[in-house]
Formats: C-alpha cells, sequence, structure tokens
C-alpha cells in the first residue's frame, strides 16, 4: 500500500525544501503514522531494527519530522527540522528536537558532539545544492570517524509525495559525501532487495558515509 499523496509545491518552491515546511505537512504525516493498518502490523518494526544495527550512538536526526526514528535513537540524540510544527509533535511525544534556527543557537551542543548524522527522507526534497547545504551546516557537529547515514526511497516512494523532487539513490547519495570530504562505508537496499522497489513503496537506498 502506497501513502497518500502531498499537495505537490509551488513552482517556485521546487528544490527549496518549503513545501515540507508547513502545518499541513506535519498533519500528513501524523496521518500517515497513525494509520490503524500500520499499528495492527506493527510495519516500523524492521526498520527499528535496521537503525538498531546501524549502531548509530548519540545521533543528530536531520529532517526528524514528528520523530518517527529519533523515539529509536541512542541516549542523548537530538532532531532538528525546518517545521516547527513538526518539532511541537517531537516535544508532544517527549523527544528532544528543535528547529533549524533554535539549534542553530544552543551553545549546549558542541561542535564535533555527535556519534552519526541521519538523513531520512530528506534529499528527495530538494535539489542538488540545498542538499549539500544541509549536510554542509550541520557536518560540524559531527565527531570526527562519525557516520552520516542517508535513506532515501525507491520507485515506488518516490512517486508516492508530490513533494519529492529528486531522485536519490546510493550514486547520489555518495556524491554528496564525496563533495563534502565523506567516504563511501556501505550501501544497500532494504528491508528488500533492490528489485522490491518497484512494487514496494517502503523499499528504501540507504547509503553509510563516513567522515575520515
Amino acid at each position: 500500500m502506497a501513502p497518500d499523496s502531498a499537495p505537490p509545491p509551488e513552482p517556485d518552491d521546487r528544490g527549496s525544501g518549503r513545501a515540507t515546511a508547513g502545518a499541513d505537512y506535519a498533519e500528513r504525516l501524523r496521518r500517515l503514522e497513525g494509520a490503524r493498518w500500520k499499528q495492527v502490523l506493527d510495519v516500523q518494526r524492521p526498520y527499528r531494527w535496521n537503525l538498531e544495527r546501524l549502531d548509530l550512538g548519540r545521533c543528530l536526526d536531520i529532517g526528524c519530522g514528528i520523530g518517527r526514528n529519533l523515539a529509536n535513537l541512542g541516549p542523548g540524540s537530538v532532531g532538528v527540522d525546518h517545521n516547527a510544527d513538526a518539532i511541537a509533535v517531537c516535544r508532544e511525544r517527549g523527544l528532544t528536537a528543535y528547529t533549524t534556527e533554535e539549534l542553530a543557537g544552543r551553545e549546549d551542543l558542541p561542535r564535533g558532539g555527535f556519534d552519526s548524522l541521519l538523513l531520512a527522507h530528506v534529499l528527495e526534497h530538494v535539489d542538488e545544492p540545498t542538499g549539500d547545504g544541509i549536510l554542509e551546516e550541520y557536518l560540524p557537529y559531527l565527531r570526527d570517524q562519525g557516520r552520516v547515514v542517508v535513506i532515501t526511497p525507491q520507485e515506488v516512494g518516490f512517486r508516492s509525495d508530490a513533494t519529492h523532487v529528486r531522485w536519490v539513490d546510493h550514486a547520489q547519495a555518495a556524491g554528496h559525501g564525496h563533495r563534502l570530504g565523506l567516504v563511501l562505508e556501505r550501501a544497500y537496499s532494504f528491508p528488500f532487495p533492490r528489485l522490491a522497489g518497484r512494487w514496494f513503496a517502503y523499499n528504501e537506498f540507504v547509503t553509510v558515509l563516513r567522515r575520515p
């Protein structure tokens, strides 16, 4: 079953990410997560397991949305998102999360203080220069030898959301890393082999980069 589609962004917004900044998008995330069939089947279980085996330590969850992944990250993990309504939902859930403006002003989050950065379903919402800019903004928070995990949708998942503006597979994600001095550590399809992405909406590219 594919997610319901979001309203398309305005033409001048394409690539900027602004289409995901409003209350309507935060409400869409809440509605999708709360679907009864997802609760009955516990569809997030394999994705929780995937986060656990990645062993991300203290993680900065960039584009955390309403906290679906943040709730399953290690102690001291922090979320950041440009959507203030989504951040409000995170806080209702007892999670530590800030808007982009709030995080920039936090002196208690030192540079190099995170073991990993997570960008799950973020880069497909923005153009390439904006994606590079997001990574560049938050890389100072990553410790030496820390990892950056990029998760993006495959075919059906990509088509399911009109705010997706760019196809980001392993090569595209690794390209972001290369331009910013990161090295490719691992790349795989999850939860099923790559071919399943043509039919299964929740098959994902997982690209793991490392800071030298």
